[in-house]
């Protein structure tokens, strides 16, 4: 029987240790072959996947949120650096996180904001280390996706990473700075460093170098974890009942570092970069962000992971935007208690960010899949924030952009307006979004039903 190539065998033909970007002959199900539906693949058998990007403090409303409905509306002015890319997104609004309220905790919208918005869950409050809210959407979709890719999930932000202390009214900081949540109690630390994201895409060196170098590493790793396991081994028949269950739970982590190293092994082959290694962070905020944007199309077009969350900043955040004529800053504005001046600036602000949201979706657009359709037609890129406006703190009618097709399934090229009243769980995306990507999950978080009209 004639087996069908694939990029492993192609490269180790050519006697290379990259990998390439999907290339038709090479994909095990091809377009002319594809068969039954698999995760996170599209009908055509290219990857689908799946990004989520967030922006802090809500946004100026009047200036935000687009004028008709349907095929027949109207960008307004913060969207106008999206109006050459109308046909590969939807605007979604009526959208709200029910937790992001205070309900009986009171202050600190912006923690909450921050960490209901992929999980759908209310934080626990606290500054201590008893920290809680619930697994986010990136997580729940790496869990059943992981093995499909090098890397199960990117993690990527503009901000540092705190995983404790008190930031918003008695909350931790690691709801404002953490937006993936592996589980309740473990956030998945973003970095913010565009050299070691490039690193752990592509690996430490040039050219050949980053293969023995990522092999030396998987030895040593290997080496370490079964050293651990023999000691452990001889350990636990020494131990008391109480120890021994604090054993198990070390061994629990340790396989689970055991599993990570598997799963490298198994896609051993690096890619191959399409550009240079950062030399660190840029000084610029938006040279900044459009380096990570880089990296992680850069990390779909090689299918080295299908799952993304990027944080341009989190929540509360307080920066200021000289480059744009802004120096107050972000959330000070945010509190614009309906002055027109302190408006216009948040406006500018927003405008700011979606100018890089149209440069993201730009490159996106300009990398083709084997099929012929474009790494966006193949993607499911949600944009948005845990707060609408600023000022009154409400987390409904939230800012939301669905950017992409989904690999043929969604319809884009107009505005979705939900009614506002009903509150309608953005949980009820994730649903959609998960059985888009082969998960049929029928809840997730508050959900009260998957999102159909889109």
């Amino acid at each position: 029987m004639k087996m069908q190539p694939t990029r492993r065998h192609f490269l180790k033909g050519l006697g290379l240790a990259v990998a390439l970007p999907a290339m038709e002959s090479l994909m095990p199900g091809t377009a002319q072959a594809a068969t039954a539906a698999k995760t996170a693949t599209t009908a055509a058998g290219d990857p689908l996947r799946s990004a989520f990007l967030y922006v802090p403090n809500g946004v100026n409303v009047e200036k935000w949120f687009p004028t008709g409905t349907g095929k027949d509306y109207k960008l307004n002015a913060t969207m106008q650096p999206l109006e050459g890319l109308r046909g590969d997104f939807q605007v979604v609004s009526g959208l709200a996180h029910q937790h992001g309220f205070a309900g009986k905790d009171g202050a600190g919208d912006h923690a909450r904001a921050h960490a209901s918005f992929l999980t759908g869950a209310r934080p626990k409050k606290t500054a201590g280390s008893d920290i809680e809210v619930g697994i986010s959407i990136d997580q729940e979709m790496a869990k059943s996706l992981g093995h499909e890719t090098r890397l199960p999930s990117l993690e990527l932000s503009c901000d540092g990473a705190r995983k404790s202390g008190s930031c918003d009214s008695g909350y931790s900081c690691a709801y404002q700075f953490n937006l993936s949540w592996r589980s309740p109690n473990t956030p998945m630390a973003a970095e913010s460093n565009p050299r070691l994201v490039f690193e752990r895409l592509f690996g430490r060196g040039n050219g050949d170098e980053r293969q023995r170098n990522f092999d030396q590493r998987m030895a040593e790793r290997r080496s370490v974890l079964d050293f651990v396991m023999g000691e452990t081994k001889t350990m636990s028949k020494q131990l008391g009942r109480n120890d021994v269950k604090k054993l198990d739970e070390y061994l629990t982590g340790v396989r689970e570092i055991e599993q990570r190293i598997q799963n490298a092994e198994k896609f051993r082959d690096l890619p191959e970069a399409a550009m240079d290694a950062p030399s660190g962070i840029p000084k610029e905020y938006a040279d900044h962000m459009r380096l990570m944007f880089d990296l992680l199309a850069l990390s779909f077009q090689t299918d080295s992971t299908r799952v993304a969350s990027f944080m341009l900043a989190h929540d509360g955040s307080n920066r200021s935007f000289r480059e744009i004529g802004v120096s107050e800053g972000h959330h000070s504005l945010s509190h614009h208690k309906n002055e027109k001046e302190t408006l216009e600036k948040i406006a500018k602000v927003d405008h700011f960010y979606v100018t890089q949201l149209a440069y993201f979706l730009e490159k996106l657009k300009s990398l083709k899949d084997p099929s012929g359709a474009s790494v966006l037609d193949n993607s499911m890129i949600v944009y948005g924030s845990g707060l609408c406006d600023g000022n009154r703190h409400n987390h409904d009618n939230l800012p939301v952009i669905l950017a992409g097709k989904g690999g043929g399934t969604f319809e884009t090229g107009r505005h979705v307006q939900l009614d506002v009243k009903q509150r309608t769980p953005m949980s009820n995306l994730f649903v959609t979004m998960m059985d888009r990507m082969g998960i049929r999950e029928p809840e997730f978080g508050d959900s009260t039903g998957p999102l159909t009209v889109i």
